[in-house]
């Protein structure tokens, strides 16, 4: 605890990682949307379009200005993503390709201005290089004005048109019939997530932007069924990651916040991915073995139901090789364990023989009569 204060105590520390914890919770708010709506790229290709905007805010301000990079990163952002729409409505390209074209050509544009902008030279210009994977320490306490004025206009938008973003999510098309202006909406969805691109330039930079905006919505949809408890907890694995990535970059000397903070909400998706209810891979399998397991008991149980019905006798003991050229296969001992355990056989001895023998219960013959749907044999007076 010591040393979280002793963190803590800094200005810088507290900056970046107030910072970082709101750009993950404004990101993964977004990013539900873009996730559900399958276009996980966007934010990919609206980030990498944020580049040449960077370039061009500074070539026209003169200097490393941050107000005149984030309003060009914001205006080449929106433009590609206008491109990108015309080329879908406008061709018969499909929205990965116009995407890919979009993202190509706007980063090509960009590497190649702030190529030139570096040959001029200057002081100023030498940092900006930086956008490509971020520079969390050049974050000022202004700046967290700006983030939390983002924030709470995603937030307000989110609200109030919470029930029109559900159905163009869901299912678009419906809700173009409805009457719902759906390009209107999809305008507003695709601008916001371009503002938080922007606003996260400084911190994650235009490369690594889309991991914050994706891995906290992909985490959260594992977990969340329906859309409002989805992106709540998006919002929080999003700041969350960025917090923690914030202290784990603050206590190594070397580590840059951006990719570290990507890290972390990387593994909150494949922690996600593993241990899941219902959706989660370990979930699924220990659901199929428990499929599987149940299958065989129900063979055992309906194998031995058959036995006793072709010797007329509810109570007849079936010994394990009986038990396996019924089945056709070996029965297997965890299974007979089990179904002891559970009360539906028992075992019972068959003199003179000597190997274990095993006969239903009546719970027993109830579960194999549901089964089968066969009713369970007469049982023998001399067993009774």
């Amino acid at each position: 605890m010591s040393a979280l204060a002793d963190l803590l105590s800094s200005g810088i520390v507290r900056t970046v990682l107030i910072g970082a914890a709101m750009l993950g919770a404004i990101s993964g708010m977004l990013g539900a949307f873009a996730v559900l709506r399958r276009q996980s790229l966007l934010g990919d290709a609206l980030s990498h379009a944020a580049l040449p905007g960077v370039c061009l805010g500074f070539i026209i301000a003169g200097t490393r200005d941050l107000g005149s990079i984030l309003v060009g990163a914001f205006i080449t952002g929106a433009l590609a993503a206008l491109i990108m729409m015309l080329i879908v409505r406008r061709t018969t390209l499909k929205t990965d390709a116009a995407l890919g074209i979009v993202l190509s050509v706007f980063f090509a544009v960009g590497v190649v201005l702030l190529s030139w902008v570096q040959d001029q030279g200057g002081a100023a210009s030498a940092g900006l290089a930086s956008f490509l994977f971020g520079q969390a320490a050049a974050i000022l306490a202004s700046d967290l004005w700006v983030m939390g004025g983002v924030g709470l206009v995603a937030l307000a938008l989110v609200l109030a048109l919470w029930k029109e973003f559900k159905l163009v999510s869901f299912d678009a098309d419906f809700a173009r019939a409805q009457g719902f202006p759906v390009t209107l909406l999809e305008a507003t969805l695709t601008v916001m997530v371009a503002l938080a691109i922007v606003v996260g330039l400084q911190l994650v930079g235009v490369v690594l932007m889309v991991a914050l905006l994706i891995a906290p919505a992909a985490a959260a949809r594992q977990w969340a069924t329906t859309l409002g408890p989805m992106v709540a907890l998006s919002a929080a694995i999003g700041a969350a990651s960025g917090a923690a990535g914030a202290l784990v970059s603050a206590t190594t000397r070397g580590l840059a916040t951006g990719p570290v903070v990507v890290l972390i909400a990387t593994a909150a998706v494949v922690i996600s991915l593993l241990i899941a209810p219902q959706r989660g891979l370990l979930w699924q399998a220990l659901a199929a073995r428990r499929a599987r397991a149940r299958i065989s008991d129900g063979r055992v149980l309906t194998t031995l139901q058959g036995l006793a019905a072709a010797h007329d006798d509810a109570s007849y003991p079936a010994e394990r090789g009986m038990l396996e050229t019924a089945l056709g296969a070996r029965a297997p001992s965890a299974r007979i364990a089990a179904l002891e355990r559970r009360g539906l056989i028992h075992p019972v001895t068959h003199p003179p023989e000597t190997t274990p023998h095993w006969e239903l219960t009546e719970a027993g013959h109830a579960e194999a009569a549901s089964l089968s749907g066969k009713p369970a044999p007469a049982q023998d007076e001399g067993t009774r």
